[in-house]
């Protein structure tokens, strides 16, 4: 993930897009990340209500996504 990061309604919560997705668009996902929780939500529709996982549940899934 990059700088590329976007400020919620929400002050608490900076959402930031993967450098890996392009300008054009297409399958991108958003994370913010809160003391309890990180934040998930797709990035081409920020008004549906974004899923929060519990932060060891991320760490595991974004180690498992690297192999």
């Amino acid at each position: 993930m990059n700088a590329e990061a976007k400020r919620d309604p929400v002050p608490a919560l900076v959402w930031v897009k993967s450098n890996y997705s392009g300008a054009e668009g297409g399958q991108c996902v958003e994370v913010a990340a809160s003391p309890g929780a990180v934040h998930v939500r797709d990035s081409k529709d920020t008004t549906r209500a974004p899923l929060a996982v519990d932060p060891t549940a991320w760490t595991a899934f974004v180690e498992f996504a690297a192999l």
